[in-house]
């Protein structure tokens, strides 16, 4: 397995958010993991990555302890973190953002130009501040940027946030491609049937704890699923 999540516990001053959590994602695939807001989605990344401290549990990356080191750590093991709201420098071009992705890639050049490639709207707007990119452009940023580090694992943090629905289209197209590139995906979601016509398992997860888990395609159809995220006058989208 390329990563472990073992009994793992976390929060904030004395509030406990992710209660003996663990999941597993094996090298090549990609992972959901699903939930509403304040299910604990974003603490469970940062406690995977070092941003935030575990109170218990263990962090494995190929069978080795990760749990414990500081977050940047995370980059030399290959496992790279896309933060919601994209988090983009707004002051700096397309370029900068790339090359501040690969800032300890010595081969960044090369790399740049695979990124480049993968995503040819960032190439036409290279000199572009990124903040005056639309929300779906900023993401491909975000996402092109991680990959300058040229990840084995990318976690990524609800990416379709505030995007219209065509953008979310499009972005999730360019999260199955990361399979192309050899790139693992662990993907946090609120955007269920997206996320599960892409993934190859999926975890759904409430108020700190994973209440199922399966095969994407299982979990597509299960009425628990369509109830907590669609409700009974949407369930034809899952159609």
């Amino acid at each position: 397995m390329l990563l472990q999540v073992i009994n793992l516990s976390c929060g904030y001053g004395s509030l406990e958010v992710v209660h003996g959590l663990s999941l597993h994602v094996c090298a090549g695939e990609i992972v959901g993991l699903l939930g509403a807001n304040g299910a604990g989605k974003s603490s469970l990344l940062k406690a995977i990555v070092g941003l935030l401290p575990p109170w218990q549990g263990d962090v494995r990356v190929d069978g080795r302890q990760f749990r414990g080191q500081p977050a940047w750590r995370s980059i030399s093991n290959s496992m790279v973190l896309v933060p919601e709201g994209k988090m983009i420098f707004a002051d700096m071009t397309v370029h900068e953002n790339l090359l501040m992705g690969g800032y300890h890639n010595p081969d960044r050049s090369l790399q740049l130009e695979i990124v480049l490639d993968r995503f040819p709207r960032l190439r036409e707007r290279i000199k572009q501040l990124g903040g005056t990119l639309s929300g779906g452009e900023q993401q491909m940023l975000a996402l092109g940027r991680a990959l300058m580090a040229r990840p084995r694992m990318l976690l990524l943090d609800e990416p379709s946030l505030g995007l219209a629905p065509l953008l979310v289209k499009e972005v999730f197209s360019e999260i199955l491609k990361m399979k192309t590139l050899g790139v693992t995906v662990l993907l946090v979601e609120q955007n269920a049937v997206a996320t599960l016509q892409i993934a190859d398992r999926a975890y759904v997860m409430e108020t700190g704890e994973i209440t199922l888990e399966g095969a994407a395609s299982d979990l597509l159809h299960n009425p628990e699923v369509k109830r907590a995220y669609l409700g009974k006058r949407r369930n034809e989208v899952w159609e």
